[in-house]
């Protein structure tokens, strides 16, 4: 990481998050489930340059059983210059330090960030699983369930 950018063990500020989601080409979050969730993050990382948020990533879950790596993202005018490294770096050295032996950690890769991820020991998980999802309010959400 150079060294005009610091890292700190924090969660940013809803309309930080949700900002640098969108900027990151990610999928926009409400300010309001922002402002909900990130107080129940178990553990969060930032980049700062000058002051400002560029990066960020965090751990959610249930202390115990379960962990998924979440908010993985770094600015576009600041990527390719080891922020995503360094972010998951002390999100995986969290993990070490912290969880039980045998949880579950887990998280989703959107395009090529699996080359990251799998720096850290991350792989996929098909054939033995799928990873699936379901977004409240969207179009599939909206199918009767199977009794």
């Amino acid at each position: 990481m150079h060294q005009e950018y610091s890292l700190f063990e924090e969660v940013p500020d809803p309309a930080t998050f949700c900002q640098l989601r969108v900027d990151a080409g990610m999928s926009p979050r409400s300010i309001e489930a922002a402002a909900a969730g990130l107080p129940r993050t178990l553990f969060g990382v930032v980049v700062r340059h000058k002051g400002r948020v560029v990066g960020m990533a965090r751990v959610i879950g249930d202390g115990g059983l379960c962990f998924q790596i979440s908010d993985v993202a770094v600015h576009p005018d600041h990527q390719a210059r080891g922020l995503g490294k360094a972010l998951m770096g002390r999100i995986v050295a969290y993990l070490q330090e912290t969880v039980p032996a045998g949880s579950f950690v887990n998280l989703l890769a959107d395009g090529e960030a699996h080359r990251l991820y799998a720096q850290f020991g991350f792989r996929p998980t098909a054939p033995d699983s799928i990873g699936m999802d379901l977004v409240i309010g969207s179009a599939a959400f909206a199918v009767e369930p199977v009794r």
